[in-house]
């Protein structure tokens, strides 16, 4: 009976994402996206798609997403935006961070990359056109992936702070007190192996096309580098997602070592109070302003 209830439920809600794609627009850029998968099928193997093809999206989207942030240091109006102002970046520290991402995409993250394709070929994940699944579809999986990874990785980031342990493994990507956009994936191996089991576990329980392998590493990359960016950007559209934790949140943490311990969602951090430390620095910075 449940089980017919939530195949209705999820037809509806089908019908009804149908109905609102039918007013929408045609796509300008389908065609062009058609054509240039289409061809790299019919150039590239499965392996290569599925293990260089993905190392590509990561380091370039990675990269990419990094950029604006580095580039606010050197624009005086985005100073103020600045959340730890009294902690500017230096090029030393951006440099030494660099030099750790290299070794943790290459030779940590790379051979992880390489087990994609036999993943794919093991549980028959598609890679055609014909079978990608509609953006609605695929937004919604993400989604699906960014609450399992949201969850994992705040009882894992929280077990990493514990004290016999934090010294360790999790230090490291705590030594930069005012966090930057590209120390993101500036952590212990150990931590990119622990943290990272959490983007991995979506994969495998949702996955239906090669696509979602890229539509995950996409949002989740604009996620985590917004809130390790530094700056509170206005209207950031993302901070329109219900739950979203943002810069502040995750900032904080960084400021403090302590508490906010979710990467992309609070309600976590809301029901076991681990943000309550947050709430209230802000609540007093408010009726700091407020007396003035």
């Amino acid at each position: 009976m449940a089980t017919n209830e939530s195949v209705g439920i999820f037809s509806s809600a089908s019908l009804a994402v149908e109905y609102v794609d039918s007013f929408l627009p045609e796509n300008p850029l389908q065609e062009p996206f058609k054509n240039a998968w289409n061809y790299m099928l019919n150039n590239y193997t499965k392996f290569q798609i599925a293990t260089w093809g993905s190392l590509i999206v990561h380091e370039a989207l990675y990269f990419l997403f990094c950029l604006p942030g580095f580039l606010f240091q050197f624009i005086p109006y985005m100073r103020k935006h600045k959340i730890q102002k009294d902690k500017p970046e230096t090029l030393e520290n951006q440099w030494k961070c660099f030099k750790v991402l290299l070794f943790n995409h290459f030779c940590i993250q790379l051979p992880l990359i390489c087990g994609t394709y036999y993943f794919t070929e093991y549980f028959n994940i598609p890679y055609d056109w014909e079978r990608m699944p509609r953006w609605c579809m695929l937004l919604a999986r993400c989604f699906g992936c960014a609450v399992i990874e949201d969850t994992w990785h705040y009882f894992l980031h929280r077990l990493l702070h514990h004290k016999r342990i934090y010294k360790y493994i999790h230090k490291i990507h705590h030594e930069f007190q005012a966090p930057f956009g590209m120390e993101t994936e500036y952590a212990h191996p150990l931590e990119t192996l622990i943290l990272g089991t959490g983007f991995f576990i979506g994969i495998v329980l949702l996955c239906d096309h090669v696509i979602l392998l890229w539509a995950w590493v996409t949002i989740r990359l604009i996620e985590t580098i917004d809130v390790h960016s530094g700056y509170d950007i206005p209207l950031n559209p993302l901070n329109l997602i219900p739950f979203y934790a943002g810069s502040r949140h995750h900032d904080f943490h960084h400021m403090n070592f302590v508490g906010n311990y979710a990467s992309t969602f609070t309600w976590w951090d809301r029901i076991f109070g681990t943000d309550s430390q947050f709430h209230a620095y802000y609540e007093k910075k408010k009726m700091g302003k407020k007396t003035e």
